[in-house]
């Protein structure tokens, strides 16, 4: 009855020009096409049973821009406005959607970015409390049991001492 895809990865932190197109493509079959088969595979069983909930597993990236974060946050925009369409697809078969949407979260997402770096990694966070995965899971429980005849859309959620990065200006 509960499916939470949380297929996500990063891949390096480079500038677009200086990527890597295998690195893209990684984050694409992960981010994107893993939760499209994933959900196609289950949909059939909740429609028929006319019940589920589907908790997507997206980044606060799909909303907010930052250096290197390319693929990564396009792939995390999929993930939220895919979310939004399987609602739109799915609200009269009783299925809620809900995209939850993570800031810096320390899980081994940042040595799996950085290829297995794990110091690199560990200077990501560096200086603040960022996310634990504990987290995450509560806010996961709480999504599915908060009350039936409700859909939580999106849920963002960042650690208290990081926020949306501000403009950047290019001065000559």
């Amino acid at each position: 009855d509960i499916l939470i895809n949380n297929a996500g990865l990063a891949k390096g932190l480079n500038s677009s020009d200086d990527t890597k197109m295998e690195h893209w493509n990684e984050m694409v079959d992960t981010n994107c096409k893993g939760l499209m088969y994933v959900t196609r595979a289950v949909l059939p069983t909740m429609s028929k049973k006319n019940k589920g909930h589907i908790i997507n597993i997206g980044s606060v990236a799909g909303t907010y821009p930052y250096f290197g974060g390319n693929i990564y946050g396009a792939s995390k925009a999929f993930v939220h406005h895919f979310s939004l369409n399987l609602r739109a697809d799915l609200a009269d078969k009783n299925i809620r959607v809900t995209s939850l949407e993570p800031g810096a979260a320390e899980t081994e997402f940042s040595i799996v970015r950085f290829d297995g770096d794990k110091d690199k990694a560990k200077k990501t966070y560096d200086g603040f409390e960022p996310i634990e995965a504990e987290n995450i899971a509560e806010i996961v429980e709480f999504v599915i049991n908060s009350p039936k005849n409700i859909n939580l859309n999106r849920i963002e959620v960042m650690a208290n001492n990081q926020t949306f990065a501000g403009f950047k200006f290019i001065k000559n």
